[in-house]
């Protein structure tokens, strides 16, 4: 028969057990984990899913949320959050589609300016701003105090361009306006503030031309959107040409530790994490990565070393 101490002792030892693997699931499916895809855009590094994942310089901004149903990677500045329509990640450019910008379907007045964050690792990129229902002439429009004037005249055809769509009508203009309230803003600029100061610059909104595609003078087919240069710094290419590039080639996604940003993370599917890659991810500096929703199937490597013990330590006693 089993002793009473020895039985209270392997009944505490067991209801540790239980206890820290409850712990352990419950820190596992406390925040989502860190993906490859957000939506139907591939992610690397520099971006993330979440907290742990990808550059920390990139996730104040980055963040991949649910609207309308539907799965969106966003830039957050402190004007607003942006959806990201594309990467190139070979070029370091992405594509911004914000909400209260114009296009040749969809024209309104602009509810707020768009605009970066200065200590953001983000810049303007190559696209083409056009101003949108100014105050005519917009011609006589400059940059304070410098007096440079905001609109290049030898864009002036895009204005004429997109003032042949119908949406005109949207910000009050009649069908094919003057293009005197119209001014391609180019090369285009933020502020002090870092915005595009539309209210400063008298105009009811504005566009952002990518592309013209193979028709430059038809703006139903133009590519819309902002685009962005980014940029992670020296020290972190230097972790994007070693550590994160063995953890994509071995199907990781490379992160950080929460606790410890300094400190690059290889974050697996099966639920741990490691400082090399994911086919090393056994070995002693691995460890369940808090947040990676891990489950039953993946609990660490240690707990199943504990259950082995405690039931060595119950044949014991029961002998």
């Amino acid at each position: 028969m089993v002793g009473v101490p020895a039985l209270s002792i392997f009944i505490l030892l067991l209801l540790l057990l239980f206890n820290h693997r409850y712990i352990t699931i419950a820190f596992a499916t406390d925040s989502p984990a860190c993906k490859p895809t957000c939506g139907s855009l591939q992610l690397r590094y520099p971006f993330g899913t979440g907290p742990g994942c990808g550059s920390p310089i990139f996730q104040p901004y980055i963040t991949c949320a649910f609207i309308n149903n539907q799965q969106l990677l966003l830039l957050t500045t402190h004007t607003g959050s942006y959806p990201i329509t594309s990467i190139s990640y070979a070029t370091q450019t992405l594509i911004l589609s914000p909400p209260s910008m114009s296009n040749c379907t969809s024209m309104q007045p602009s509810s707020s300016n768009f605009g970066l964050d200065w200590a953001s690792p983000f810049q303007l990129g190559p696209s083409t701003f056009i101003l949108l229902s100014c105050q005519s002439p917009t011609s006589s429009l400059t940059l304070k105090p410098s007096g440079i004037p905001v609109c290049d005249p030898s864009y002036s055809y895009l204005c004429a361009s997109i003032y042949t769509c119908p949406s005109v009508v949207g910000l009050g203009l009649p069908l094919f306006p003057p293009t005197n309230t119209c001014c391609v803003y180019s090369p285009g600029n933020l502020d002090a503030k870092g915005e595009l100061d539309l209210h400063g610059l008298k105009c009811a909104s504005f566009t952002s031309v990518v592309s013209l595609g193979d028709y430059p003078t038809d703006p139903v087919w133009w590519e819309y959107g902002v685009a962005l240069k980014y940029s992670h710094g020296g020290l972190d290419s230097g972790i994007v040409d070693t550590k994160c590039k063995s953890c994509e080639m071995s199907d990781g996604v490379c992160g950080y530790r929460v606790d410890d940003q300094d400190q690059f993370l290889c974050v697996c599917k099966n639920g741990y994490n490691t400082s090399s890659d994911c086919h090393n991810n056994y070995t002693p500096d691995s460890e369940l990565l808090w947040g990676s929703g891990a489950c039953d199937d993946h609990l660490p490597v240690a707990i199943w070393k504990m259950w082995s013990a405690l039931v060595a330590g119950l044949m014991i006693i029961m002998a």
